[in-house]
C-alpha cells in the first residue's frame, strides 16, 4: 500500500505554517525575511503648474481680486488725469457704467426682480425712439429701462433719455443726468441723437403720469401734442412702444400736498403710506414685481418727406402708440400673479 500524503488543514497556508514550525525546530531561529514591497514613484509636478495652482487658490479669487483692484486703480488714474471721453452732450459712458449704474443693478435684479420681454425689438444698430408709460412718483421706471437696455440687450445699448427742465435745474441731479447721457426734452436735441444712431427714451405723460394718484394706476394720461412722433418722422427712425408694470406700486400716492408743492416749486408733493410718516425710511420703495416689455417697432421710414408737418398723421401715430402701450399694460396686469410676485 503506497504511503499516504498528509494534507495539513488550512491548505497551502497551513503547509507554510507547518514548514515554518519544522524549520524552527531544526534550529533555524534567525529573523524572518521581510517581503519586499515596491515603493511608488514620486509624481513629478512642473514648477509652472505649482505656481498656477497657487495663483488660482479658492477658484482663482486672489488673482481676480488683484485684477479688479488694478482695474479700479487704472480707472481712478484716468479720472484724475482727465484721460476719458465725453460726447457733445456730456455723456461719460465709462462713469455711467461703473458708478451711476452700479447701485441700480441690485434694485433691478434683486429688489424689483425685473422681467424684460421683447428686447429683441430694439435694434442693435441705428437710432430708435423708445416711448413708455410713466409712473411711480419718482422716475425709477426710466432708469430701470436704461439698465435693461444696457445690461440685457445683446448690443448693450445706451438709453439717452429726454428729461424735464426740473431735472437739469436741480443741483447735483442735473450734472449726473448730463454725464449719464440724458438731455433736455426738446426736438433739436432728440433729432440730433437719433440722427447719430442713438436709442432715445421719452415718457410723453410727463409729471401727470408720474404724479397721478394710486386710484388711477395704469391709466395712461394724455400724450401731449405728439412732438416725439414728429421727431421720429423727421429722422426716419422706428418708434418702440414700451410698457412698464410694477412701478405704480413702489410709492402709492394717496394724496398730494399742493401747498408744500408750491412752496418747494415742485409739480406735486406726494403723500404715500410710508412718506412722510416714516421719515427717511419713506423713501424706500416697496418691492413690487416688475415687467418691462418692448413692443414691435412702428416704422416711419416709408412716410414721405414733410410728413412730420401733417398734424393728422402725427395725431394718428401718437394715438396708435398710446393705444398699443395701454393694451399691453392690461395684458401684462392679467399675466402678473400678484403685485409682489
Amino acid at each position: 500500500m503506497p504511503d499516504a500524503t498528509v494534507i495539513p488543514i488550512g491548505g497551502e497556508d497551513g503547509a507554510r505554517k507547518a514548514a515554518s514550525r519544522a524549520a524552527r525546530s531544526a534550529g533555524a531561529t534567525g529573523p524572518r525575511a521581510k517581503r519586499a514591497t515596491a515603493r511608488p514613484e514620486p509624481e513629478v509636478v512642473a514648477y509652472d503648474e505649482v505656481e498656477s495652482d497657487a495663483a488660482h487658490d479658492v477658484d482663482g479669487a486672489p488673482q481676480r481680486l488683484d485684477a479688479t483692484l488694478a482695474d479700479w486703480l487704472d480707472f481712478m488714474r484716468r479720472r484724475i488725469t482727465g484721460d476719458y471721453v465725453v460726447d457733445d452732450f456730456g455723456f461719460d459712458e465709462e462713469l455711467t457704467d461703473r458708478v451711476f449704474m452700479a447701485p441700480l443693478r441690485p434694485l433691478y435684479e434683486k429688489w424689483f426682480r425685473v422681467e424684460t420681454r421683447g428686447i429683441e425689438n430694439v435694434p442693435s444698430h441705428g437710432g430708435a425712439l423708445v416711448v413708455a408709460n410713466h409712473s411711480g412718483t419718482i422716475a425709477l421706471d426710466a432708469v430701470m429701462t436704461q439698465v435693461a437696455l444696457h445690461d440685457h440687450h445683446p448690443a448693450h445699448r445706451n438709453l439717452r433719455m429726454l428729461g424735464a427742465n426740473l431735472v437739469f435745474q436741480t443741483p447735483f441731479m442735473g450734472e449726473v443726468a448730463r454725464k449719464s447721457g440724458h438731455t433736455l426734452a426738446c426736438n433739436p436735441d432728440a433729432e440730433r441723437l437719433l440722427s447719430t444712431g442713438e436709442i432715445v427714451g421719452v415718457w410723453p405723460e410727463g409729471f401727470k403720469g408720474i404724479g397721478k394718484p394710486y386710484t388711477e394706476r395704469y391709466k395712461l394720461q394724455r400724450f401731449g401734442r405728439g412732438g416725439f412722433v414728429a421727431t421720429a418722422l423727421r429722422t426716419k427712425t422706428p418708434i418702440i412702444p414700451c410698457a412698464v408694470v410694477g412701478a405704480e406700486e413702489i410709492y402709492p400716492i394717496i394724496g398730494n400736498a399742493k401747498t408744500l408743492a408750491r412752496l418747494f416749486n415742485l409739480p406735486y408733493f406726494p403723500i404715500t403710506p410710508t412718506f412722510p410718516w416714516l421719515g427717511p425710511f419713506g423713501f424706500v420703495p416697496l418691492p413690487s414685481k416688475w415687467i418691462i416689455e418692448f413692443g414691435e417697432p412702428i416704422m416711419t421710414d416709408h412716410y414721405p418727406e414733410g410728413a412730420a408737418d401733417d398734424p393728422m398723421l402725427v395725431f394718428n401715430i401718437t394715438d396708435q402708440v398710446r393705444e398699443t402701450i395701454q393694451q399691453t399694460l392690461y395684458r401684462l396686469l392679467v399675466q402678473r400673479r400678484s403685485v409682489f410676485r
